[in-house]
This record gives structure tokens, C-alpha cells and sequence, in this order.
């Protein structure tokens, strides 16, 4: 008769990511540079990536020795490729991967264009592909992989205004789940994070009008979160704690979206 596969004796309640090596995308700022320094804090070896390479340096430099700042466009194949091979040969390996670069182009969908529909789904959802695909083959060669990548609350329920956002944010959770499939026997896990309004710089700036005080009132805990809320939840999706976690969406909003 065939055994039972057994899990670990224990489980590590510190989260501590010493010896990994974690690459962010969208690192140099906002939600992805508080991912960024939460790992590093954890103990990870952090590649900051960003389309702005001036910014992915510094912000690689701000955590210290070590880490390192690499430029790529998540929506080019060949960046991509080129970005992960470099983090593998600068670094000695790939353990983690926090896919957090996006943007938005918000408006009626009457009116919204089609080149704007058409730049949010190549950066948010095909984006999101191409790093997973890279880094998932660096990882599924060792046998061991966390990636996590970043929805939103407009991948769960429809957001006025958001018909491109929410359209690729939806496609995220659904690639998501395939890679979980297809991944998790072999050693790779991916799950995503969907938060509410995160206040960052963008964030505010988006959110902090009547339209943003309208909205917190529609979360049940009454307000926004702030990028570190976010971070803590990489931060544990990234640990070995979090090692049957897989196909997951860890929700946080507040509670927007259990209405």
C-alpha cells in the first residue's frame, strides 16, 4: 500500500526569510518598495525591479548590502528573461517573486479607449504572466518557489470607473489558480494578495477627495490600509508557514468584499 506523503514537524511562527532570495516587481516604489523592505527585514536577499532603473537602484540600495536594483519592462519578453536571468546570476538563486507592477486608466467604459483598456491588461495581466512564466521555470528547475502576485478588491466585485483594472485584475486570480494547478506539486506555490485602497502616493492621490471619504465608509472597518498591511501579508505568503497555501487570494480590504 502506498504511504501517506507526510509535511513538516513544525511549523516557523518567526517567518524568517534568511537565505532567500526574493525578486519584487514595481520595487522601486509605492506597494511594491514596502513589499521590498519587509523581505529584506525578514532576512531576504531582495532584487528590486522597476521599469525606472535610477529608482530600482536606490530603493536597493536604501535596504543595504546586497541587494540589488534592475531595470525591466514587464510587458516585454525579452526584458523580463533578461531581468530574471540577472537576478539569478548576481544573487546564486531565486526563491521568491512578488509580482506588484501595475497601473490603471480609469473612466466610463463608454468612453474609456482602447489603447488605455488595452495598456492596463498588457501591463497588469500580461505582465504578471510573463514574470511568473520566467521565474516559474528558475523555480521549478530547483523543485521550490513562492509567488505571489498582486490583485486587488476589483478582482473579487466590480468598481465603478475600473473596467479595464477590474478586467485585468480578474484575469490575474484566474492565471493565478492555472499556476497553482499546474505548480504546486512540483514544489511552487502562487497565490495572490487582493488589497483595498492601499495609500500610497498614488494611492492618495487617487482616493483622498470625496469620492475617497465615500469609499472607506463602504469598508467595514471604516478606512484604507497602508502599504506595510499589505507587505506583512507577502511576507507570510513568502514563508515556509505558508507552504500549503496554494491558489489562494488573501483578501485585504477591510471586509469591502463580503458584501
Amino acid at each position: 500500500m502506498t504511504a501517506l506523503r507526510e509535511g513538516p514537524d513544525s511549523v516557523a511562527f518567526d517567518f524568517r526569510l534568511d537565505g532567500r532570495v526574493a525578486l519584487v516587481t514595481g520595487g522601486a516604489s509605492g506597494l511594491g518598495r514596502a513589499v521590498a523592505g519587509a523581505l529584506a527585514s525578514r532576512g531576504a536577499t531582495v532584487a528590486v525591479l522597476d521599469v525606472k532603473e535610477d529608482g530600482a537602484r536606490a530603493a536597493a540600495a536604501e535596504l543595504g548590502e546586497g541587494h540589488i536594483g534592475v531595470g525591466v519592462d514587464v510587458t516585454d519578453q525579452a526584458s523580463v528573461d533578461a531581468a530574471v536571468d540577472r537576478v539569478v546570476d548576481e544573487l546564486g538563486a531565486l526563491h521568491i517573486s512578488v509580482n506588484s507592477a501595475g497601473i490603471t486608466a480609469l473612466g466610463a467604459a463608454e468612453d474609456l479607449s482602447l489603447a488605455d483598456f488595452q495598456r492596463v491588461l498588457t501591463v497588469n495581466l500580461t505582465g504578471t504572466f510573463l514574470v511568473a512564466q520566467a521565474v516559474g521555470r528558475v523555480m521549478l528547475a530547483a523543485g521550490y518557489g513562492r509567488i505571489i502576485n498582486m490583485a486587488s478588491q476589483a478582482a473579487t466585485v466590480a468598481i465603478d470607473q475600473h473596467a479595464g483594472y477590474c478586467a485585468s485584475k480578474f484575469g490575474v486570480l484566474g492565471l493565478t489558480k492555472v499556476l497553482a494547478l499546474e505548480w504546486g506539486g512540483r514544489g511552487v506555490t502562487v497565490n495572490t494578495i487582493s488589497p483595498t485602497v492601499v495609500l500610497t502616493e498614488l494611492g492618495r492621490s487617487a482616493w483622498d477627495n470625496e469620492r475617497g471619504v465615500a469609499h472607506q465608509e463602504e469598508i467595514p472597518v471604516g478606512r484604507f490600509a497602508v502599504p506595510d498591511e499589505i507587505a506583512a501579508a507577502a511576507v507570510y505568503l513568502a514563508s515556509d508557514a505558508a507552504a500549503m497555501v496554494n491558489g489562494a487570494d488573501l483578501v485585504v480590504d477591510g471586509g469591502f468584499t463580503v458584501r
